[in-house]
């Protein structure tokens, strides 16, 4: 499969934001063309080779997920560019390409676990804590909480992102709103959870971000993505290193050579990439029980 990377042989609208792996191009006054690349980033810093076809994963798994969770909480998804027959853009970008509606980003990334893992472990290990909260004793890793926690943390346009308590999260954007996107968090991911297992996928844990939109919290970005969420096979949820489906192998691998998470990181071996591309894949065709488009 070719590796996509936008150009201007694609003609696409102006473009108004560049993300770490979207682009979003001006369609109107309120509507965005959002264009899932191949790009992959670990640790906030984008890799110097992308995962051919990963956009198209991403777009198509998000725009499945943002149909679904509308009974809990609106979102700035339009419609796939793939389903609107008066599109002139090329195949390869109908493909992974959504139309959103703008919406004022609240800068905050709400996170929802399920499991204890990834830096959520660290801090564990390190504190006894989680975000700031105590947390039981004799944790391990891959140990499901009792009840899904959540743990925010801050949205870095360059750099890392930060965790952070609730507390500081009331402090910069307000106690109430906090509450509102803690539970909407909660809720969505529990839905989502209880889906996924449903097709052998345990949802360990995820991360959305919100905006506002006429007044009211929406969902945007992306939803429930192996991009921004950690897939565990459900047959082996205990493991040391549970069978995954998600960003978490090629994050792995950059561990495994001695890489600082800092800029620049190293290529990305074919193999890994292959291998991430199935994965990729996997999570796609369990969940959704099609094939990608």
């Amino acid at each position: 499969m070719p590796t996509f990377e936008p150009t201007g042989t694609n003609k696409l609208p102006k473009l108004v934001h560049r993300g770490k792996v979207r682009d979003s191009h001006e369609l109107s006054s309120n509507k965005l063309l959002m264009v899932c690349t191949d790009r992959i980033s670990a640790y906030d810093v984008v890799l110097p080779n992308p995962i051919p076809g990963k956009g198209i994963v991403l777009n198509q798994l998000s725009a499945f997920w943002f149909n679904i969770t509308t009974h809990i909480v609106p979102n700035h998804f339009v419609g796939l560019t793939l389903d609107d027959p008066k599109s002139n853009l090329s195949a390869e970008i109908k493909r992974r390409s959504m139309v959103v509606k703008k919406a004022k980003r609240i800068d905050i990334e709400c996170v929802a676990r399920g499991y204890i893992t990834g830096s959520a472990l660290q801090e564990y290990k390190s504190t006894g804590k989680i975000a700031g909260t105590p947390m039981p004793k004799g944790l391990r890793e891959g140990d499901r909480f009792p009840e899904p926690i959540f743990t925010p943390a801050t949205k870095s346009n360059e750099g890392h992102d930060e965790n952070i308590t609730v507390d500081m999260m009331a402090s910069l954007i307000g106690a109430d709103l906090t509450e509102e996107l803690k539970d909407i968090t909660l809720k969505v991911y529990s839905f989502a959870h209880e889906y996924a297992l449903n097709r052998n996928i345990i949802i360990a844990d995820t991360k959305m971000e919100f905006g506002i939109i006429a007044g009211t919290i929406t969902l945007i970005d992306e939803l429930l993505t192996p991009d921004s969420s950690r897939f565990w096979d459900k047959q082996d949820p205990m493991a040391d290193n549970p069978v995954n489906y998600d960003k978490q192998y090629v994050r792995d691998w950059l561990l495994s050579q001695g890489w600082n998470r800092e800029p620049p990181a190293p290529m990305i071996p074919e193999d890994i990439v292959c291998k991430t591309q199935k994965r990729y894949h996997e999570a796609f065709r369990r969940i959704t029980n099609t094939n990608i488009r």
